[in-house]
């Protein structure tokens, strides 16, 4: 269930979108990427929505390009630790050359 506050521009804009106000203020950054996902999908579906002024409308896809780079980078670090795990079983399982003269 999604909760809505009224701000001063954005009307029904989900807590989570920033306002102009806190729009140059740091954003916290997500604790993981399964939070930076569902985030996500709450700013775009307030997007979707319609009822986002222009101001939280672009300060929404601000966020949201902060978080898709986020999950990106998580990502992408992901995806190098299971190269060197594979690599490492591989090594492990291929058999040695050996010279059977």
């Amino acid at each position: 269930m999604s909760q809505t506050k009224t701000r001063k521009g954005a009307e029904h804009a989900p807590a989570d979108v920033p306002d102009r106000e806190g729009a140059d203020a740091p954003a916290h950054p997500p604790a993981d990427f399964e939070a930076a996902i569902e985030e996500l999908e709450r700013l775009v579906a307030s997007m979707e929505g319609g009822a986002l002024s222009l101001e939280a409308s672009l300060a929404a896809y601000q966020r949201g390009a902060v978080l898709t780079r986020f999950c990106q980078e998580r990502l992408g670090a992901a995806e190098q630790q299971v190269r060197i795990l594979e690599a490492d079983v591989l090594r492990a399982v291929q058999p040695v050359d050996e010279d059977d003269d």
